[in-house]
């Protein structure tokens, strides 16, 4: 557990953080992202490098690329040009450029075939968010018969499933992606599971059974109960501190005990006409 001092620092570092990804398409000097923290500009640089292995405008960057990555492999009909634009590069050379070098592929061939396992080694920063006090609820969660696309293996490669599940459900109909509900079902902790036995649920909702098809889509029921509900804010890729929030500093009080069945989550918005900071994700954590 962070001391109060430890909790301190990682809230000004948050804020630094936060900042950034709402202000991802404007100028961010350094000065600038040192008064947010309330950092002396001396040595924030030196303070954000070692605090998360990265220098500051490194940061910015893979900020600015992770999103325009997602842009280039969820919106298929979007402009590079534009998605340069919006990534602070004056034109699509320069763009380019930069999107090669930090993930080995030109954004054309990223779009037509990601690499994923090499694009999620760019994102594996030295200290992880703190988190802060979250409000929990209770629920009694519904029933949901679920399409699913069942992931298996490498959690760097989810991103993958992902694109193929979307594929299914704009050829299919079934599941259509404004109107059905999106779900993921966490079987295990990336963080501490071997690759090859991680196993992840992708999951839309239907109103039937899924038909025999090509693409290995099958049908589940989510179970209905009591869930204990937190709402994670802003990126899924920064999800598991607010699962930990919940194992760790909720559960242990709360005096519940959990059901058999692992947490999953509903993604109220998707990334693709999204911006990162406004994503929001609720947090299931089935309760006897």
């Amino acid at each position: 557990m962070q001391n109060a001092h430890e909790q301190a620092y990682a809230k000004r570092f948050n804020r630094v953080l936060d900042f950034i990804d709402r202000h991802l398409g404007d100028d961010l000097p350094i000065k600038q992202l040192a008064r947010v923290a309330s950092f002396s500009a001396f040595h924030f640089h030196r303070q954000l490098t070692d605090y998360f292995g990265v220098t500051p405008s490194r940061y910015v960057l893979l900020a600015r690329m992770r999103r325009a990555s997602y842009r280039l492999a969820f919106n298929p009909l979007e402009r590079v040009i534009d998605v340069a634009q919006e990534a602070c590069f004056e034109n699509s050379e320069s763009f380019s450029r930069a999107f090669k070098k930090t993930f080995g592929q030109s954004p054309s061939s990223f779009r037509n075939n990601p690499d994923w396992a090499s694009w999620s080694r760019q994102f594996r920063s030295k200290s992880p968010r703190g988190i802060n006090r979250m409000h929990v609820k209770i629920v009694n969660f519904e029933p949901a018969t679920v399409a699913v696309l069942e992931h298996r293996g490498d959690p760097a490669l989810l991103n993958g499933s992902v694109q193929r599940f979307i594929v299914w459900r704009k050829e299919s109909g079934l599941s259509p992606i404004a109107s059905s509900r999106t779900y993921g079902i966490s079987y295990h902790d990336p963080a501490t599971t071997p690759a090859k036995d991680f196993r992840y649920d992708i999951c839309g909702s239907i109103s039937g059974e899924v038909p025999s098809n090509g693409h290995g889509i099958v049908t589940k029921i989510i179970p209905g109960g009591r869930c204990a509900v937190v709402r994670h804010e802003g990126s899924p890729d920064n999800i598991s501190e607010s699962v930990y929030y919940l194992y760790r500093n909720w559960l242990p009080h709360s005096g519940e005990e959990l059901r058999n069945f692992p947490a999953f989550f509903h993604y109220l918005n998707l990334r693709s006409n999204t911006p990162e900071h406004e994503l929001l994700t609720d947090i299931h954590l089935p309760l006897k």
